[in-house]
């Protein structure tokens, strides 16, 4: 790498944060030579993010392609974290001033100053600081070295931790095994938990003793999830085995077959979270106005065209809200399932990131790697949250 080739990315980086925030500005009427500048501004700070702390080791002449293009991909985010918000304070200022009501009024019981709400606020920044930012920021540094756990030695080895993924067949499968059981996790304890929620909201004796035994299995820890589910799903000795060679003649190898496996772990995980989206969908049916489904009766609509013409809509908040926890539910918290009921296999069919994530960094002491991979499932995870916003959000109903 010549000694221009930082000074050079630094100034392709200002000038399409100039054209960006131009382009922007003239849109709301405010002069595009200030967006430029401003722009420009942004623009390097923002290459400079990432490249700075790797020492534009990216972009070195011994470096292969995919590391080059790693480094476009991690200019482009920083720029990203920086000109974006520039942009929307910029605008969201602008607009105040020229709608000085656009705020709201003053209310009653508001801090007129900053420095309490800081007081206020300090204790869980300390901690946010200390639990969180901190570690995090460590991550990142983590994962650009080959780090060993117990070794004392560090090396620095800029990307590889993370281009070495793209050709890492384990990874790759851990990838489409995340994908595979976290979408039926999803789809299957949503609907399931919203056909029982249907009939918990029945009026008939007893209901609320019911849904409260019905919420209780949220409770338990994941860990004892997979150890119950260990005993159901024992091939040789397990209930389940038992109860379908009894009536159908059959035993399915849930915990030694790569097929079942996968299974065992949904199924586990859905009733570990069934609990949880019963109650936000039964006080979902608790919203829904009586009126509005005896107004679609009377127009003539059956019990299936109310559900999913008038209750279904009516339940699309709830819905989105339990879609995107449901999907986090299943990247980070089936660990625990996983490791009690599986330990990731058989054959490596059950590994999903999380728990490839602790192979890799406790099991075969690769630090550095396992930092990488923890770093591209957080990215996965507001990547799939930020999609899910994007095209669901906009059909959500909030209206009655």
């Amino acid at each position: 790498m010549t000694a221009q080739a930082p000074l050079l990315i630094h100034v392709i980086a200002a000038l399409i944060g100039a054209v960006y925030l131009a382009w922007r500005f003239q849109r709301i009427q405010v002069s595009p030579a200030l967006g430029g500048m401003i722009g420009a501004a942004a623009g390097a700070v923002g290459s400079a993010i990432f490249m700075l702390p790797l020492n534009y080791c990216t972009f070195e002449s011994e470096r292969s392609l995919i590391d080059a293009v790693f480094g476009v991909l991690l200019i482009g985010i920083g720029m990203a974290l920086v000109v974006l918000p520039v942009d929307a304070l910029i605008r969201s200022v602008v607009m105040r001033r020229r709608n000085p009501n656009m705020g709201g009024t003053a209310q009653a019981g508001a801090f007129k100053g900053w420095l309490l709400p800081i007081v206020f606020l300090a204790p869980t920044l300390i901690v946010l600081t200390l639990f969180l930012y901190y570690p995090s920021l460590d991550t990142f540094r983590l994962s650009t070295l080959l780090a060993r756990l117990g070794a004392r030695r560090t090396l620095f080895v800029c990307v590889d931790n993370f281009t070495s993924l793209v050709s890492d067949g384990d990874y790759l499968n851990s990838f489409v095994i995340t994908i595979f059981i976290s979408a039926a996790i999803v789809v299957l304890g949503l609907a399931l938990a919203l056909g029982i929620a249907l009939l918990a909201y029945q009026p008939i004796k007893g209901a609320r003793i019911y849904r409260t035994l019905l919420i209780w299995p949220y409770a338990i820890s994941p860990v004892v999830a997979g150890v119950i589910f260990l005993l159901l799903f024992n091939p040789t000795g397990g209930i389940v085995n038992y109860a379908l060679d009894n009536v159908f003649g059959i035993k399915i190898g849930w915990l030694n077959d790569p097929t079942a496996a996968p299974w065992a772990v949904i199924i586990a995980s859905v009733w570990k979270s069934l609990g949880y989206n019963i109650l936000f969908y039964i006080a979902g049916l608790q919203n829904v106005s009586k009126d509005i489904r005896e107004a679609a009766s009377i127009d003539g609509a059956n019990v299936a065209q109310r559900f999913f013409s008038v209750v279904l809509p009516l339940l699309s908040p709830i819905t989105f809200f339990l879609v995107i926890t449901n999907m986090t539910y299943a990247f980070f918290e089936t660990f625990g399932t996983i490791d009690y009921l599986t330990g990731g296999g058989p054959l490596n069919s059950t590994s999903t990131l999380m728990y490839n994530i602790y192979e890799v960094g406790i099991t075969n002491n690769d630090l550095g790697k396992a930092a990488a991979q923890s770093i591209v499932l957080f990215a996965l995870v507001i990547g799939l949250t930020v999609v899910q916003f994007r095209t669901s959000g906009n059909r959500v109903n909030y209206g009655a």
